[in-house]
């Protein structure tokens, strides 16, 4: 029991002292955590920075970059829609230069002027042609036939004409008409007189037809059956 006693008083007496020395270790403690939170803003500070300073190349090095160039790009479009592409040039300074400029252009013309004289002495002449006045095309002439007569009128004719594709057509005139309207209704229907002409059946022999013989003349007076030839083609 006396042992229990001794710890007790020791206990009571040892108390204040304890939490006097735990006071001043709280202190220490509050310094520590000051002296941390002060390096981490400092290591945020510097990272701040360092991403700021990124940042910043990429933005000088990258994007301002990109940008102008898209700049330059849409205003070269612009000067070439508008036709003001002399604009995109940087021009010549004045002085010196200039003088060199002209220079160079006076020869370049000079040497182009004699370029185009020797050309002008090696080419012929050029001639001028006089251009025709275009021709006329040769009307085709109509071929008008006279109205066919009736068939119980008189001094009237039947005249056929057999083709050369055995098709036979015919048609009435009067005698007194011009033997030329044979090789008229002969041309109408598609046979040309450079190309055929006109024989008789029995006996067979040509027709001849001129302008100013009647069909009386040429020895049409009943009715008759023409052939529609070919002519023979001369070497």
């Amino acid at each position: 029991m006396a042992s229990r006693g001794v710890v007790g008083l020791f206990l009571f007496f040892a108390l204040p002292v304890l939490c006097l020395e735990l006071r001043r270790g709280i202190p220490d403690l509050d310094e520590e955590e000051e002296e941390n939170e002060k390096r981490q803003k400092l290591v945020r500070k510097k990272q701040q920075e360092a991403q700021g300073e990124k940042a910043s190349r990429y933005l000088e090095n990258v994007l301002k970059p990109h940008q102008e160039m898209k700049l330059k790009k849409l205003e070269e479009r612009f000067y070439q829609m508008t036709g003001e592409t002399w604009k995109l040039s940087n021009g010549h300074k004045l002085g010196g230069d200039e003088d060199l400029l002209l220079d160079n252009a006076s020869q370049t013309s000079f040497e182009t002027a004699n370029r185009e004289a020797a050309k002008r002495r090696n080419l012929p002449k050029p001639v001028t042609k006089v251009s025709r006045p275009a021709e006329q095309p040769p009307q085709k002439k109509v071929l008008d036939l006279p109205e066919e007569p009736p068939e119980a009128a008189e001094e009237v004719v039947t005249v056929a004409l057999r083709c050369p594709s055995g098709r036979v057509l015919r048609r009435r005139f009067l005698k007194s008409c011009s033997s030329q309207v044979l090789l008229d209704w002969m041309m109408k229907i598609g046979y040309h007189t450079s190309l055929y002409s006109l024989s008789t059946s029995f006996p067979r022999r040509p027709l001849e037809v001129e302008g100013s013989w009647t069909l009386e003349d040429v020895g049409i007076t009943v009715d008759t059956v023409l052939n529609v030839e070919e002519k023979e083609q001369s070497n």
